[in-house]
């Protein structure tokens, strides 16, 4: 059986920091206001992913998790950003202006471009513990390979990455 952290902290801390990077790298904030959106923002997204987080269902809920910047900015974000005084349109120039960052359990993705490659800024796997009444013959691989199903549904509806498929790792 898996044992699935109910806590959602180091996927959000990990988007967070990464949308955090483009505000403190273009933004002319200072630390305290760049403390104050990213506390903010982990506020607005823990509230709102908590009944929304299914750790022993990764894909579950993707969709209303993702954080998407195209023609309109993401609304949880556009508050954080107000919080500091940044108006949305100040938050179009500090962020890319087509990025899908998906904040799933287990797992931290992010797309720049519609056809951009998709890229991993956090991943880990939940801890395999032993039942003693029954085993339930349930593996970390399946729950990853279920996992990995969410991206390519992706490929499915059309979006497509460069020719070769590939997923790059980023570390902080």
């Amino acid at each position: 059986m898996l044992r699935a952290r109910a806590t959602m902290k180091p996927e959000i801390t990990a988007a967070v920091g990464f949308l955090s990077r483009f505000i403190r790298v273009k933004g002319h904030v200072n630390d305290r206001q760049l403390q104050t959106f990213s506390q903010t923002l982990q506020d607005i997204l823990a509230e709102q992913y908590k009944h929304h987080w299914f750790p022993d269902r990764p894909c579950k809920g993707s969709g209303y998790r993702c954080i998407r910047i195209n023609h309109k900015m993401d609304p949880l974000v556009g508050q954080a950003g107000q919080r500091i005084g940044l108006s949305i349109q100040q938050l179009y120039l500090l962020l890319p202006s087509e990025l899908t960052l998906w904040v799933d359990p287990f797992e931290v993705s992010y797309r720049i471009g519609e056809d951009g490659s998709i890229c991993v800024l956090y991943e880990s796997q939940p801890s395999a513990i032993t039942n003693n009444s029954a085993s339930t013959g349930t593996s970390n691989s399946s729950l990853v390979d279920s996992h990995i199903s969410c991206k390519e549904e992706l490929l499915v509806l059309g979006r497509t990455s460069p020719a070769k498929p590939y997923m790059m790792t980023v570390s902080s």
